[in-house]
C-alpha cells in the first residue's frame, strides 16, 4: 500500500496554516508525518462524478478520488479548467473525462445525466460540489440572482441525484456527498440566496439518505467554512482576512485538501453505516457560539454591584425568635 504523497498534515497544509496565522501568534516548525495511507485500489472500477471540479474543492476531490483508482468525470462550465484538471489526473496515471455544462440550465443537467448513463452506465460516487455565491443585503437580492443560485446550488444536485441513484440502488452500493456550507446551518450577513440554498441542500441530504439506506447507498453532506478558494476571494470583505477569521476559533483558513478528506471518508468503506449526516469542516465555527477572540484581554466596563470573582455575597440578615418546645 503506497504512502500518501500529501500526508496529514501535508507540507502544503502546514505552510498554508503558518502563513495564515496573525503575526502575534507564535508558530513552531511542524514535522510532516504521514498518518494517511492511500489504498490506490479502493475505488478501482468505480466511476465518480464531481461537479464544479475545475478548481477549488472540486478539483482536489477529483484528484484524490482518481488517486484511489476511480474514473473521475468532471462537470463544470469552465471547460478549459476542467480539461486542465483531467489532464493532470491522466498525467498521474488516472482516468478522467470532462463534461462542459451549465448547471443553471435543467436541460443541460439532464443531458449530463443522459450522457453518463449512455456512455458509462451511471456512476458509483456523486459529488455535488458546484456552487455560486455572492453577498448582498437581503432586501436587494434580485429574483434573477435568487433563481440562479437555487438552480445551481440546489436544483441541479437534486436532479443529478434523482437520475443517478437508481443505478447505485441496483448495485447495492453508492455514495452521494453534497458540499453544503456553514451558511446552511447558521445565518450570515449577505447570504440570503446562498444560505437558503445550502440549508435546503442539508435537508435534501437527509431525505435522500433515509430512502436509500436499506440498499447500501449513503448520502451525506459537508459544511465547510472559510475555504481558501477563488470563490471566497470574490466576496465583499475578503480583502481583509479578519473579516472571516475573527469568527473562526482555529484562526486560519481551511484548505481544499481538508474538505476533500471529509469527502473521501464519506466515500470510503469505513463509512458504510454513516448516512444522512452533515459534517462541519469549519475550524470550530459552528461550535463557537459567543466566540470572542482575546476576550480575557478586554477589561470590563464597570460593574460596581457585582461580587468579585471567586467570592459569594453574604445572605441578608434575618431577625428570628428562638423557640424551644
Amino acid at each position: 500500500m503506497p504512502i500518501c504523497r500529501n500526508p496529514c498534515p501535508c507540507p502544503e497544509i502546514v505552510s498554508h496554516v503558518q502563513d495564515s496565522l496573525p503575526d502575534q501568534v507564535e508558530t513552531r516548525p511542524v514535522e510532516p508525518r504521514c498518518f494517511l495511507m492511500i489504498n490506490a485500489s479502493q475505488h478501482e472500477g468505480r466511476i465518480a462524478l464531481v461537479t464544479g471540479g475545475a478548481s477549488g474543492i472540486g478539483e482536489q476531490i477529483a484528484k484524490d478520488l482518481a488517486q484511489r483508482g476511480a474514473t473521475v468525470c468532471i462537470a463544470d462550465r469552465n471547460g478549459v479548467g476542467a480539461d486542465q484538471v483531467a489532464g493532470a489526473i491522466r498525467a498521474a496515471g488516472g482516468t478522467s473525462l470532462v463534461w462542459k455544462v451549465n448547471l443553471a440550465q435543467s436541460e443541460e443537467v439532464d443531458a449530463l445525466a443522459n450522457g453518463l448513463l449512455a456512455r458509462l452506465g451511471g456512476v458509483d460516487i456523486l459529488i455535488n460540489n458546484a456552487g455560486v455565491t455572492s453577498n448582498e443585503p437581503a432586501c436587494e437580492v434580485s429574483l434573477h440572482h435568487w433563481n440562479r443560485t437555487l438552480a445551481i446550488n440546489l436544483t441541479a444536485p437534486m436532479l443529478l441525484t434523482q437520475r443517478l441513484l437508481p443505478g447505485m440502488l441496483r448495485k447495492r452500493w453508492g455514495r452521494v456527498v453534497n458540499v453544503s456550507s456553514i451558511s446552511g446551518v447558521r445565518a450570515g450577513t449577505g447570504r440570503l440566496a446562498y444560505g437558503t440554498s445550502k440549508a435546503a441542500m442539508i435537508a435534501m441530504t437527509g431525505q435522500f439518505a433515509i430512502e436509500t439506506a436499506e440498499w447500501g447507498v449513503t448520502v451525506n453532506a459537508i459544511a465547510p467554512a472559510f475555504v481558501d478558494t477563488p470563490m471566497l476571494r470574490t466576496l465583499k470583505g475578503s480583502s481583509r482576512a479578519s473579516t472571516f477569521l475573527d469568527f473562526c476559533p482555529m484562526n486560519r483558513f481551511c484548505t481544499p485538501a481538508e474538505v476533500s478528506a471529509a469527502a473521501l471518508f464519506f466515500c470510503s468503506n469505513e463509512a458504510t453505516y454513516v448516512t444522512g449526516q452533515t459534517l462541519g469542516v469549519d475550524g470550530g465555527f459552528l461550535a463557537g457560539g459567543l466566540f470572542v477572540r482575546n476576550l480575557f484581554e478586554i477589561p470590563a466596563s464597570s460593574a460596581p454591584d457585582a461580587a468579585p470573582v471567586g467570592t459569594s455575597r453574604s445572605p441578608p440578615e434575618t431577625s428570628y425568635t428562638e423557640t424551644s418546645s
